[in-house]
């Protein structure tokens, strides 16, 4: 999805992934983690009550405190494809989505 590209772009520049092999190299395990989800995007669970989310979505955590990002995503089953709605640190507030 668009927005969670703009996240993806915004996390690479955040960490400063073009001057540290670190940041790189996490960076590229936060990339792969995401294209895990299109084998098994149902081992992650729902996002958790009693946050008021939405329940259709799941997420992933991804990192070490405080480096934690959540990468929060739906399955359509019809179409067999799994659609990332936004990436983002773990500390931030609840995702509301738009309908």
């Amino acid at each position: 999805m668009p927005r969670a590209e703009r996240d993806l772009a915004a996390v690479y520049a955040a960490i400063n992934a073009e001057e540290s092999d670190a940041a790189l190299r996490w960076f590229r395990g936060l990339e792969r983690s995401l294209f895990t989800l299109q084998e098994t995007p149902a081992r992650c669970p729902p996002i958790p009550p009693p946050i008021p989310e939405d329940r259709r979505l799941r997420h992933l955590l991804y990192g070490k405190k405080p480096y934690v990002y959540r990468i929060i995503f739906e399955i359509d089953e019809a179409r067999k494809v799994v659609q990332i709605l936004t990436i983002r640190h773990g500390a931030r507030r609840e995702f509301k989505s738009v309908d």
